[in-house]
């Protein structure tokens, strides 16, 4: 058995919930949604205290950025298919990657594919290669800086190198959690 297949390091809370955790997973989850909440939810609600400080941030990155949401998605599967966290992309390759207009072939090619897929337009390309080059060097080259200035405000390129951040420390604990793979969610392309 594969790490990514081994039984959860930190079993996920299950129902029923203390009625203050109960809250905040209903804040986690998107209202009215019909889904149970997200094992990575029930995992993080394991620390009460840590799991209602970390909402802010993600609710502010999914809801409230300064950057147009197909970008942000395209950031945000990039990042967890760099750092392996399959759970997280495929959860995003079925809710949020469609909703904000990318294409089955454009979601593939945030696992598989390279900056110069043709799947991508040149501000696609340039996303992958903010993450790409943050996930090898936790810095962005003065060349992709300077292209980048180019395409963005400064307050939206903050918010792409934390949505990268974030992005990859939820991909960090799935990963070490060993949070098991939603039913229903995507995997990774073969």
């Amino acid at each position: 058995m594969s790490d990514t297949e081994a039984a959860p390091r930190i079993a996920p809370l299950s129902p029923p919930y203390a009625p203050e955790i109960e809250a905040q997973l209903l804040k986690w989850m998107p209202p009215g949604s019909a889904i149970e909440p997200l094992a990575l939810f029930r995992t993080l609600a394991r620390h009460d205290d840590l799991f209602g400080r970390m909402r802010p941030l993600g609710a502010g990155i999914l809801g409230h950025g300064r950057v147009p949401p197909r970008h942000r998605e395209i950031v945000i599967l990039r990042t967890c298919a760099r750092a392996n966290a399959e759970y997280e992309w495929g959860i995003h390759a079925v809710l949020q990657a469609p909703e904000v207009g990318l294409t089955p072939r454009q979601i593939e090619a945030t696992a598989i594919g390279k900056p110069d897929d043709p799947a991508w337009s040149a501000d696609d390309a340039a996303l992958i290669h903010l993450v790409d080059e943050i996930h090898d060097t936790a810095t962005i080259s003065d060349t992709l800086w300077s292209d980048l200035r180019t395409r963005y405000p400064d307050d939206q390129i903050l918010e792409l190198i934390t949505t990268t951040g974030w992005y990859r420390l939820l991909s960090t604990v799935i990963n070490t959690a060993r949070i098991e793979h939603e039913p229903w969610a995507r995997r990774f392309p073969a």
